[in-house]
């Protein structure tokens, strides 16, 4: 396995030590917890278990956002290119104080720049914007390119086969402008379409949605299996899943038992299962709660995610019908080929492989 936990912190739980049931847990859970604090990539990078997500984080709200994260203790900063505020992002990081080298920084490829030549420049901007000379992680958003400067228009030999893309995203690696490159939104017969080339750099990690409501137990089985890292955006669920989340059953029994809130149980439940979790909030006290992160016991841990994956998963953010895209960018076989179960190895020409269905 490429992956690996480091800098786990484990002490003896004391039962002297009780905080109000409820109370954000203010660095006394970092101590208590024995989770993976950042997981090591295949260059060796350690990226931290926790970041801070800045996306819908709007002007003049986002930069506090960083600042009290990084003061809270946070050293990754989860961003991208169509969020429309690295510019804000870099300032609150140089505001801070705290060195660039030790703050994980993640963007994100917009589906417009997915042409090869268009993936430098496009890089370019988020390190103007981010007034930084490298990208810790720079991600495929989407396994959607569109046409530059169309209105979404789809680019359907790109979408298909996404490797030209990737091979820009290589030589950004041995230019030194990007540290580690990934995807986003990729299901698992696209990533198998993806790493049936002949890469030189497999993709790192694949950001995707997983909550209590969507979990992907397979997606997630097949990452650990083929060395691939999960990270969890929208980890509490969508803006209108969150309270119904904090609310379960489930989540406010361990909250009570292990004294901690019930985003905090749901935020250590995402790094237990081996997961890096993004969640977001441009409110004080919220940004700090999020960081302090436990080990469940097993039982409960089990019974959570028992829970989780029992239910018929409900997926929020899935724009295939806003993009108009003639497939869903979910389904199996939506708008792309891949390699028959079988032919694990690269890629060898149309013999052994299916093309893919189109919705129509």
């Amino acid at each position: 396995m490429y992956l690996s936990f480091v800098g786990v912190r484990t002490v003896v739980r004391s039962a002297k030590l009780r905080l109000p049931v409820g109370a954000p847990c203010r660095g006394v859970q970092r101590n208590l917890s024995s989770l993976p604090s950042h997981y090591t990539l295949p260059s060796g990078d350690k990226i931290p278990a926790v970041a801070l997500g800045v996306w819908q984080a709007g002007k003049g709200e986002v930069g506090e956002a960083v600042k009290t994260a990084l003061k809270a203790g946070y050293r990754h900063i989860d961003g991208a290119w169509v969020y429309r505020n690295e510019e804000e992002v870099g300032q609150a990081l140089r505001d801070s104080g705290v060195p660039r080298d030790q703050v994980w920084l993640t963007s994100k490829l917009w589906n417009t720049f997915h042409a090869p030549e268009d993936v430098e420049p496009a890089l370019d901007e988020s390190l103007q914007k981010l007034g930084t000379e490298y990208i810790d992680l720079y991600l495929i958003h989407w396994p959607i390119a569109f046409k530059k400067g169309s209105n979404n228009e789809l680019d359907p030999e790109l979408t298909a086969n996404p490797y030209p893309t990737w091979q820009k995203l290589e030589e950004l690696v041995d230019k030194g402008k990007v540290r580690n490159i990934g995807v986003s939104n990729f299901n698992i017969p696209r990533l198998r379409n993806l790493t049936a080339n002949p890469l030189k750099y497999k993709p790192a990690v694949n950001q995707v949605e997983l909550n209590y409501w969507n979990p992907q137990p397979e997606l997630l089985q097949w990452a650990k299996e083929n060395n691939l890292l999960l990270e969890a955006y929208s980890p509490l669920g969508s803006n209108k899943q969150v309270k119904e989340t904090l609310q379960l059953p489930e989540v406010k029994a361990i909250a009570e038992a292990l004294n901690i809130t019930p985003a905090q149980v749901i935020i250590s439940w995402h790094v237990q299962r081996g997961t890096v979790v993004l969640p977001k909030s441009v409110t004080p006290s919220r940004v700090v709660e999020n960081f302090q992160v436990v080990k469940l016991p097993d039982e409960l841990f089990n019974k959570l995610e028992k829970a989780a994956t029992s239910h018929p998963p409900q997926r929020v953010l899935n724009p295939s019908k806003s993009w108009n895209l003639p497939f869903d960018v979910f389904d199996d076989d939506g708008g792309v080929t891949v390699p028959d179960e079988g032919n694990n190895g690269e890629r060898s020409g149309a013999q052994g492989w299916r093309s893919g269905a189109t919705a129509v």
